[in-house]
């Protein structure tokens, strides 16, 4: 079952997002900003993991530090609903929720954005062959341990009951890595170690 989560994140203003050539960034991924003209065109990063992995955290740092705007995936099908994660689960079940991450992920439209996607996009074949089309996927991979550390309560933390952190991870793992472009070893990290790891991997 999906982690839930359902924090406001500030959007960036339109100077940030046009300034996606900044200084500091290499030729190659001026190049690869500068590409596609449309809506949904591939010049984005798309982060994946488990929950607790970071990519919230990850995205924002990392798209500050581009002159991109942020989009947190969560945040666009709560504003597309009207409603909170968990309301959409405890109104339509897991299934339910599933069905509606996978469509409006797959209708999502970004351009020059770092995309923080929920931890079981992976689950919507539509889903990530689209945001596979949109931009880069990066895997931001932790250890289960690391993982459990940081999720704390399974309950609180909204995993469902009858499946345990552990099945859940392992269950997605494989996904996670089928779908990633790049696959980031997080583990004993700080985030500024992570977001410079990510822009050197894609110069």
């Amino acid at each position: 079952m999906p982690f839930v989560k359902w924090k406001w994140l500030p959007a960036m203003n339109n100077t940030a997002l046009e300034n996606c050539t900044a200084m500091g960034k290499s030729a190659a991924w001026k190049s690869h900003m500068a590409m596609g003209k449309g809506a949904a065109s591939g010049n984005n990063i798309v982060l994946i993991g488990m929950p607790g992995a970071g990519k919230s955290t990850v995205g924002v740092v990392l798209a500050k530090h581009l002159g991109c705007r942020f989009v947190d995936s969560d945040i666009v099908i709560q504003e597309k609903t009207g409603l909170l994660l968990h309301e959409i689960i405890e109104k339509q079940g897991l299934d339910g929720f599933l069905k509606v991450e996978n469509e409006i992920n797959a209708a999502l439209e970004a351009r020059r954005s770092i995309i923080a996607t929920g931890g079981s996009v992976i689950y919507g074949k539509e889903a990530m062959r689209h945001l596979k089309v949109m931009g880069k996927v990066v895997y931001l991979k932790l250890s289960y341990q690391s993982i459990e550390r940081r999720l704390g309560d399974l309950n609180e933390r909204g995993v469902a009951e009858g499946q345990s952190l552990l099945d859940l991870y392992n269950e997605r793992v494989p996904y996670y890595e089928q779908y990633a472009d790049i696959i980031l070893d997080c583990e004993d990290k700080m985030i500024r170690d992570i977001v410079a790891e990510i822009k050197e991997r894609l110069s």
